[in-house]
């Protein structure tokens, strides 16, 4: 079975870790799990000049707090009681102040003064940064105590404004966690009703179960009155009796009184007291330390359990992040170059995958093709091969000379100038594919999660992703146009070999105007056989523009859309490599915090393996 020095000690040794890696109570919150909130702790609440100094010394038997008028505590002071051997002498360590033991406690109080300046200045401000001392003794128990801020309702000369309202999210930030055991300080020569510490206990432990209350200034009570319906438990009652204190005077301080004659004083005043006489084995501060420690052995007994547990939890957790987050980059250009490599090859990996239907994205590229047909269909040729045009373009093409047989230029011209049309819907199914695989390598170097780390790399492999697609984009363009052109540059001449030659007819030119050499219906014709001829070569154009862009943009962006950074990887030098290697300053940060979060949880986690308890 555990000792409770040996479960208090363990407790202090884990809120030590906890301090030294930034985990501790009162702070803005943090996504990181946090153990300090799991570790119960003691939180001394009081209002200004309450006696709340007076009670800790009490319970030290030192003089180590600075006093004096206004906000003497600015910043949560974490205390950390441990009992030595008989005969040792009292020494105390500051955390910030790494091996160097203190046997002047006057010392203890101006190193305190000193590094809350350090935090806050030399104003009123307040700070949630912890002072983490502790103070070794024959006279202490083991005991851990939180003293915080005093409370206050009114903001004095060189105050902040917001002082009042800052002091209380400090001081809700520890009492309302639910593993935080209230310290309630209120002096007996005030109205409890009014006491700042009563009310903000009732508001955060309804029930009591967490509090302790202390009545303080018992003997400064007017004549003819007591506090025995508090310490009875009349009014005012928590699920624990109240306990009273009688704190050194004033002028037992300025004579530097020794506190354990100021301890014997208080005992003989309960002893000796008609009114609290029988109240005198569960009064004091000696008491006080004795129960406190005792509860908080039995709380730390009862949470264990859950804090292990909550630590296994978390280290898993942490683990999992610092895997996605990678380990730190090597200081070795030839790792360096294999890591970027390794992040260019995943990166390649999810952007073909979307291609190839492993992620979504290729189906893009396929609706586009699936339009072609409806945009070639949409062209203007009916306009174009009106009867009106056809008329005009044929006998332009005549000159002064009309043509014999058949109208061989204005075929071609109309031709021509129809096929002329398919240039436009080519190239706009070029310019989509080109923004669509600009999109889908945009989206794959954002879900290439090894990258995220990486945004000077991001930029570059963006830049270069799209410097190689606008160069496939040229070509698809040149390669689809050639297409078009190819079809005006040679006409399939079997098409017109079959269809039905017209032989001129004498009887009809004798009717016929200069101006108008040919009937309506011989126009039409023409128009109806180069509709034709241009409804055959879309046709073949619906299935080889596609092959085309494919060919020229979507294969050649799966085979070689990064081999021009390749190439100009290969010529960086180590400087250059790890200046693509720069992390992003949040997630750098972010895995460091993981890091030491995951340092602190292993080190609790071995702190309780090293202790056995009864369960």
């Amino acid at each position: 079975m555990a000792t409770m020095e040996s479960l208090i000690g363990l407790v202090n040794r884990i809120q030590t870790a906890c301090t030294l890696l930034g985990d501790h109570g009162g702070g803005a919150g943090s996504a990181l799990p946090t153990l300090w909130e799991q570790l119960p702790s003691v939180a001394v609440v009081g209002g200004q000049s309450s006696g709340k100094s007076s009670v800790l010394e009490s319970i030290v038997g030192r003089d180590f707090l600075p006093r004096g008028s206004g906000i003497v505590t600015r910043r949560p002071l974490v205390l950390q009681l441990h009992k030595s051997e008989q005969g040792m002498e009292d020494y105390a360590e500051f955390l910030h102040l790494e091996k160097k033991r203190f046997t002047d406690f006057s010392a203890v109080r101006k190193e305190i003064q000193v590094e809350t300046d350090r935090v806050t200045g030399r104003s009123n401000r307040i700070s949630n940064v912890p002072i983490h001392l502790s103070i070794y003794s024959p006279n202490v128990v083991d005991l851990t105590l939180i003293d915080l801020p005093g409370l206050t309702n009114v903001a004095v000369e060189g105050q902040p404004e917001t002082i009042v309202q800052d002091i209380d999210n400090m001081v809700r930030c520890y009492v309302e966690k639910p593993n935080c055991i209230i310290l309630a300080i209120t002096p007996a020569n005030q109205d409890v009703a009014t006491s700042d510490a009563v009310k903000i206990a009732r508001e955060v432990d309804p029930t009591g179960e967490r509090t302790f209350g202390v009545l303080t200034k018992l003997d400064l009570m007017d004549r003819g009155t007591n506090a025995l319906d508090v310490l009875e438990g009349r009014s005012y009652r928590f699920k624990y009796p109240w306990v009273g204190i009688v704190n050194r005077s004033q002028a037992d301080i300025n004579t530097n009184m020794d506190m354990i004659a100021a301890r014997r004083r208080e005992r003989d005043f309960f002893s000796a007291s008609p009114d609290y006489g029988h109240l005198a084995s569960k009064m004091g501060s000696e008491y006080l330390a004795k129960l406190l420690s005792k509860h908080l052995e039995s709380v730390i007994r009862a949470r264990i359990p859950g804090i292990s547990s909550m630590i296994n939890q978390s280290i898993n957790e942490l683990e999992s992040e610092l895997d996605r987050f990678g380990r730190p980059v090597s200081l070795d250009a030839g790792a360096q170059l294999y890591t970027i490599l390794e992040l260019c090859r995943a990166f390649d990996q999810i952007f073909k995958e979307h291609l190839d239907g492993g992620r979504a994205g290729g189906d893009r590229i396929y609706a586009v093709f699936n339009q072609l047909p409806v945009a070639l269909r949409r062209l203007p040729f009916d306009r174009h091969l009106s009867l009106q045009n056809v008329r005009k373009v044929v006998s332009l093409a005549d000159g002064y000379q009309p043509h014999l047989i058949a109208p061989e230029q204005g075929y071609r011209r109309l031709i021509e100038s129809s096929l002329n049309y398919f240039r436009g819907p080519a190239e706009d199914s070029v310019d989509e594919v080109h923004f669509l695989l600009k999109e889908t390598a945009r989206r794959s170097i954002g879900e290439t999660q090894e990258l995220r780390r990486f945004p000077t790399l991001q930029a570059e492999l963006a830049a270069a992703a799209n410097e190689a697609l606008e160069r496939f984009r040229e070509d698809s363009k040149k390669t689809i146009l050639r297409l078009v052109d190819m079809e005006s540059s040679y006409l399939t001449v079997d098409f017109f070999r079959r269809l039905p030659q017209e032989v001129e007819r004498g009887e009809g030119t004798s009717s016929a105007t200069s101006d108008d050499r040919y009937s309506e219906a011989y126009f039409r014709r023409i128009g109806s056989n180069v509709s034709s001829y241009v409804g055959m070569v879309s046709e073949t154009l619906r299935n080889s523009i596609p092959k085309a862009v494919v060919h020229c943009q979507v294969r050649e962006a799966k085979r070689s859309l990064l081999d021009h950074f390749y190439t100009q990887l290969g010529r960086k030098e180590g400087r250059q490599l790890a200046q693509l290697l720069d992390e992003n300053p949040e997630l750098m940060e972010r895995r460091q915090q993981c890091a030491k979060r995951l340092q602190l949880c292993k080190a609790a986690r071995d702190e309780i393996d090293s202790v056995s308890w009864s369960r």
